[in-house]
């Protein structure tokens, strides 16, 4: 069966949803169309461009973490070099050897732009904090003069990954001067809404926060959990209305609670842990889920 996949974003949380695609495609369903943002946008672009659940699952079993983050060479004391690489690359890592990840991955399946994927088939969410916009891409890059068709898939991916502060922004130049993107996740965690006004299948969502009403409340205490939780809340707050309304029961919850969205350093076993949470989720859904 044919259906559309939405999946969100959460860091290396993320594993867990592979875990889903694994029992999704066990009971004969096949993507037709997939979007994401950050994390999601890593698993949305593997399955669009051909990769199965278990090809997947193998390549986050092989993949160090530590090693997708960019070596920085300085001088200067760690920590130092830390608050440099924030306060003036904005981010502490590149994302230049996460992206080549991506795309050595990418061209393995014959996949390097998005005209050579079928038209339509992979959305991916960025934020571009220049102009103040929310960016579907591919489908937004003639607004920046750019032929979608031609942009490299391993990009939009970067663009959708660029978690703010941990990654640096993505500078895209263009004829109509330069833009600073960052992770999809500033303005849209979980763009289920995307398929909305195309629905030409079932649109199965999958997302890594819990349903709003099992969301712990949060304790605010001082300015940083402050600027936390008014993060999190801007984060969530334009997709929580698509969540809580006719969409909640076309969508698979994994709350992972015990996994920082930047912790790069997971043990095998985690890994493990996470994959299977995925697939026991999903399994559940599957029982009561009527399409």
């Amino acid at each position: 069966m044919y259906i559309d996949g939405v999946f969100s974003g959460g860091g290396v949380k993320g594993i867990a949803l592979a875990g889903a695609y694994e029992v999704l495609e066990e009971k004969g369903f096949r993507f037709k169309r997939v979007a994401g943002t950050s994390a999601g946008a890593i698993i949305a672009a593997f399955i669009a461009s051909g990769y199965t659940s278990k090809e997947i699952h193998a390549l986050i079993k092989e993949v160090d973490g530590e090693k997708l983050l960019d070596q920085r060479y300085s001088f200067l004391p760690l920590k130092m070099l830390q608050w440099v690489s924030i306060y003036w690359r904005l981010g502490l890592y590149k994302g230049d050897t996460l992206e080549k990840w991506i795309a050595d991955l990418l061209r393995a399946k014959g996949i390097r732009v998005f005209g050579d994927l079928q038209k339509g088939s992979l959305r991916l969410i960025a934020s571009d904090l220049t102009n103040g916009t929310m960016i579907v891409l591919p489908d937004d890059l003639v607004r920046y003069g750019l032929n979608p068709d031609m942009f490299p898939v391993a990009r939009a991916v970067r663009m959708s990954c660029s978690i703010p502060y941990f990654f640096e922004p993505i500078k895209l130049k263009t004829d109509k001067g330069t833009a600073t993107v960052v992770d999809g996740g500033v303005l849209s965690n979980f763009p289920i809404w995307l398929f909305s006004k195309e629905r030409k299948r079932p649109v199965i969502g999958v997302t890594l926060a819990p349903r709003e009403r099992e969301r712990p409340k949060k304790n605010i205490r001082n300015a940083f959990e402050l600027f936390g939780a008014l993060f999190e809340t801007m984060k969530d707050a334009h997709d929580a209305r698509h969540i809580a309304s006719r969409y909640e029961q076309n969508i698979i919850f994994l709350p992972v609670d015990d996994v920082m969205a930047t912790d790069f350093h997971l043990t095998q076993q985690k890994k493990l842990a996470l994959i299977e949470l995925g697939k026991r989720r999903t399994e559940q859904f599957l029982k009561q889920w009527t399409y």
